[in-house]
């Protein structure tokens, strides 16, 4: 982007169809040029909607010792009211510490690899090492770890309530150090000293050494491990394809654990679409993991708005909204879609209208046979048609 400046490009907010003036005043052309349906709207956009996008980039990030962590909430996002999302990463033996939620957390591994641990309420106890594309899912209340292997790692946590803070969190070195020494030697059965050196406050995250192997961490458990999985191996399951791209959905019925938010892995290739379409469950909450793409959102009543997504970006899509999001780049287009929701669903636009009496959709549109043959009363969560691929128009 830098070199577009430099080469003279400065982007106007002037339309192909005479719309606009030069923006003559102070600005961010860097913000512009990542912000192009921002600047210069597609002409069938109206109305008024709230913002549907914000990025890791432009968030607070915590650093410790051990690695480092960032949100995005409804303080940054405030539409986004069913979900929150936290990017974390750990060094080598980094560790965030033993905790509880009152939330639901679903995480994905991003980079690296991870060892996980969790005791459910009856006492069966799970450990696990998890690497890139390996989700987790701990309900609320169940006290768990993560911690950096060799390679360190990064992911990505989301809860199921917008107003979460993962720096507000049950951890155990903040309850010690907010009970009593003579509390805690009741507690346990030790003598207060047992307790000189505990915490005096929340650790979150801290360094640690880098755990051994799997087995030689085992705990034995008279009650056994848990009985549903906490961890789950997406890009082992085989993806719904399409000619215009993939897409692997994962909720209750394939991690059965996962009662509190579903979700669905999408690659739109180059040319491609994620096709018109809406929920008719809950929210869209989206985590935007390589590539470029853009999204429209129908709001009804005439009010429709363009949004530009990039790595690292969080898209957001109120309940019902009809949208699309098209890949705008020469790469695929990778990102994830996720619902407070124990089940995935979505509504076709094209399979509705292929399933309604063709009379009917004529007469509603006012349109012929050629579209209506085209048609197809299976879905495809990702389109693209020889001649009729989506190109983004040239920056100059």
């Amino acid at each position: 982007m830098e070199n577009e400046i430099r080469n003279g490009y400065i982007p106007q907010p002037i339309r192909n169809d005479g719309a606009g003036w030069w923006d003559l005043g102070p600005r961010d052309v860097l913000r512009d040029l990542e912000n192009p349906d921002m600047l210069v709207s597609p002409a069938t956009d109206a109305g008024t909607i709230p913002n549907l996008k914000f990025s890791f980039s432009d968030t607070y990030m915590q650093l410790n010792h051990g690695g480092w962590s960032r949100e995005v909430t409804v303080r940054q996002l405030p539409i986004a009211t069913t979900l929150a999302g936290v990017n974390m990463a750990l060094t080598p033996g980094g560790v965030r510490e033993l905790h509880w939620h009152q939330q639901a957390e679903w995480s994905i591994m991003l980079v690296g690899r991870a060892r996980i641990t969790a005791v459910d309420q009856n006492g069966r106890n799970f450990i696990a090492d998890v690497g890139v594309g390996d989700l987790w899912y701990f309900p609320p209340g169940i006290p768990h770890s993560i911690q950096g292997l060799e390679e360190g790692c990064e992911f990505l946590l989301v809860f199921d309530d917008g107003k979460f803070s993962d720096l507000n969190t049950l951890s155990i070195s903040d309850w010690f150090a907010h009970t009593p020494k003579d509390v805690l030697s009741a507690n346990f059965g030790v003598p207060t000293s047992a307790f000189t050196h505990i915490p005096q406050q929340q650790r979150y995250i801290f360094q640690g050494n880098v755990p051994g192997s799997l087995e030689s961490q085992q705990v034995a458990d008279p009650f056994g491990t848990v009985p549903k999985t906490f961890s789950h191996r997406l890009l082992a399951q085989d993806p719904i394809v399409t000619p215009g791209g993939t897409v692997r959905i994962v909720d209750s019925t394939n991690f059965p654990i996962s009662t509190a938010i579903a979700a669905a892995l999408v690659e739109i290739k180059p040319g491609a679409i994620r096709e018109m379409h809406w929920h008719p469950n809950n929210d869209e909450w989206q985590y935007y993991l390589s590539g470029t793409g853009r999204m429209t959102v129908f709001a009804g009543n005439g009010a429709a708005r363009t949004f530009n997504y990039r790595a690292g970006d969080v898209g957001y899509v109120p309940f019902a909204f009809g949208h699309y999001i098209q890949n705008t780049g020469d790469q695929s287009l990778w990102f994830l879609e996720m619902f407070k929701s124990n089940r995935f669903e979505d509504v076709s636009l094209n399979q509705w209208m292929a399933l309604t009496p063709h009379q009917l959709v004529q007469e509603n549109l006012n349109v012929g046979p050629e579209l209506m043959n085209a048609l197809r009363k299976e879905k495809w969560p990702v389109v693209k048609y020889p001649g009729f691929s989506y190109f983004p128009k040239a920056s100059k």
